[in-house]
């Protein structure tokens, strides 16, 4: 089996699998209970806060646990706006970015704010001067990426969040960072970011755990509200066994972060060569990270190729990341022409990736150039 998913979701790590196991036969105490049992779970909650807050590079920050990226986008987008939007209406977002930063978006503008789009240009490229300009004395909050999930493209957010906090310093700035955690360098404090969102099951940890770094002395108000637990913003029992799972996973990788982006550069750039041999289309930028490969078959679509590959259990997505068969609209506001919109495939990497597993997918993906259904122009 070759899986080149992981953009979508990763293999728990073993250790993380344990850590979960052992708080929940071991620890299984209420993280709010005063005794000794809960006092034990509330050790494990701290101690994974404290493993996302030094991979961060600001100790001096809080996390907020969620239940994952959805949650966490939705609760810094309408949680920064319920505070800091009473009288400044406007807020700015890119076009490329995850659904759950998107819609939140759009139901802003039902809402009555001004909403400011910030979109490729024709190069196919955001510049930090276009994120800039987008923001005025009337913006409230910035919401952008790190890095793209379909394409891996990599937004100048700390270039553009710095300059932006100089001449505004009352916008909030938050970054989704999901794709890029733990996989890119991502520093706080270098990202100018007031609120960054993060996801568990994208770095080998559980699914159902996510969390927001929010930076100190920024404000939210809460979506869910109940017994109060984290301080307010995220009422709910703590799901503790997910919590300290995803606290391991960060552990274990934060030391091997160059190692491993090192390794999935010389898997990257292994696969556009060979890739490149039997016609297919490289998308993704070479400035894109390498985790993220989006390429076309030019001809075939998308689902045709998805399938065939799955025949020998070698598994990649579609680049459309859409349902019943329409276009990636992302795709399209990267300037990707229609012609290979019906032919994208995304390969993500993780650090157990091998050329031996891009081999087969080559091969594979030569016997279905030759052999499978063309589209009908």
């Amino acid at each position: 089996m070759i899986y080149l998913d992981n953009a979508a979701t990763t293999k728990v790590l073993s250790e993380a699998c344990e850590a979960a196991a052992y708080a929940m036969q071991s620890v299984w105490g209420n993280p709010s209970s005063l005794h000794r049992m809960g006092i034990e779970a509330e050790r494990l909650v701290t101690y994974a806060k404290k493993q996302l807050l030094s991979a961060l590079g600001d100790t001096s920050g809080d996390i907020i646990f969620t239940s994952g990226a959805t949650e966490g986008n939705n609760t810094a987008v309408f949680g920064l706006c319920k505070v800091y939007g009473k009288r400044k209406k406007r807020v700015v977002t890119t076009s490329v970015e995850h659904p759950s930063v998107a819609q939140p978006f759009q139901r802003l503008k039902d809402l009555g704010y001004e909403v400011v789009t910030v979109s490729p240009d024709k190069n196919g490229e955001i510049t930090a001067d276009s994120l800039i300009s987008a923001v005025d004395d009337n913006t409230c909050l910035i919401s952008a990426m790190l890095c793209n999930n379909e394409t891996g493209y990599i937004l100048p957010i700390s270039e553009a969040f710095a300059e932006i906090k100089r001449q505004h310093p009352d916008c909030m700035t938050h970054c989704d960072c999901v794709q890029g955690f733990e996989k890119l360098t991502v520093s706080a404090k270098k990202l100018s970011a007031d609120v960054i969102t993060l996801s568990g099951h994208k770095i080998y940890a559980p699914k159902g755990i996510g969390a927001m770094y929010v930076k100190k002395g920024v404000r939210l108000s809460p979506v869910f509200f109940g017994g109060g637990q984290q301080k307010n913003l995220r009422s709910g029992t703590e799901a503790v066994p997910l919590i300290y799972s995803f606290g391991k996973a960060v552990e274990i990788l934060t030391p091997t972060l160059k190692q491993r982006f090192d390794n999935a550069a010389k898997i990257c750039e292994y696969a556009k060569a060979k890739l490149n041999e039997i016609g297919a289309v490289v998308i993704s930028k070479d400035s894109a990270s390498p985790y993220i490969l989006s390429i076309a078959v030019p001809n075939i679509k998308s689902e045709t190729i998805l399938h065939f590959l799955e025949e020998d259990e070698i598994y990649v997505s579609s680049g459309s990341a859409c349902s019943k068969g329409k276009k990636s609209a992302v795709l399209k506001e990267f300037k990707i022409s229609d012609q290979l919109l019906d032919s994208v495939i995304r390969l993500s990497f993780s650090f157990e990736t091998q050329t031996s597993d891009i081999d087969a997918l080559v091969d594979k993906l030569g016997i279905g150039i030759k052999t499978l259904a063309k589209i009908k122009r």
